[in-house]
């Protein structure tokens, strides 16, 4: 295990975006699988690290292999590394994830894409009181991290039953929640890049909390989460 990026990880996927077919694949077999053990091998160590400060259930390293049924572009192979860490038991809500590419590596932290029924609760949290996540937005360490939301996913209109003219209207037609920090190729390969990935996790704990009390209880704060 190791916690530091290897440079030939970029060296490996600008060849595979050059070659992205399966016969060049099936020949440098070998090759990616020497640097999936080391992409694999820190993205162990973030999660090591991880536990350290959060509940996790787990992590998943994404596979390489495109899924192209419904996409207009045919490439088999992924040109970037990436991996999810999910936090553990129903009142710890929430997930981190970290992707490896050149010229886009990025971490974020959040809710993508929700299921209806948690988007829905959000919103109706945002609808009542906007105050506390702007807050939590707005604090010294995510606004110095993250800047904010990422842009993300917003409807057009507001969702139906909800004011378009709600003063958190810009929140309420959101359709993700995520916290977003990009960096170069440099920055990863720089030797404090785990710590910086783990202390940028670590921040976002206040607004994982806030979401978590959000979606783990009712518009009263009762608890909905079952024995």
């Amino acid at each position: 295990m190791t916690n530091r990026v290897n440079p030939s990880i970029f060296k490996f996927l600008n060849t595979l975006k050059d070659n992205n077919n399966r016969a060049w694949f099936a020949e440098n077999k070998e090759y990616y699988l020497e640097e999936e053990t080391k992409i694999k091998s820190f993205f162990t160590s973030v999660f090591q690290g991880l536990q350290l400060q959060d509940n996790l259930e787990g992590m998943k390293a994404y596979r390489i292999y495109r899924d192209v049924r419904f996409s207009k572009d045919k490439s088999p192979y992924k040109i970037y590394r990436s991996c999810s860490y999910k936090r553990a038991t129903q009142a710890l809500r929430g997930g981190y994830h970290l992707e490896i590419t050149n010229d886009g590596s990025f971490l974020a932290a959040g809710f993508w894409q929700p299921n209806k029924e948690d988007l829905l609760r959000i919103r109706q949290e945002f609808e009542l009181d906007g105050n506390t996540i702007t807050e939590i937005l707005e604090s010294k360490d995510i606004k110095k991290i993250f800047g904010g939301f990422y842009k993300g996913h917003s409807l057009k209109k507001a969702p139906k039953g909800f004011d378009k003219n709600h003063p958190n209207i810009q929140l309420i037609n959101k359709k993700d929640f995520i916290l977003m920090r990009k960096f170069t190729n440099k920055e990863v390969l720089h030797k404090d890049f785990q710590k910086t990935v783990l202390k940028s996790f670590e921040s976002v704990r206040p607004f994982f909390d806030y979401m978590s009390s959000v979606l783990t209880t009712d518009l009263n704060g009762e608890s909905i989460i079952e024995d």
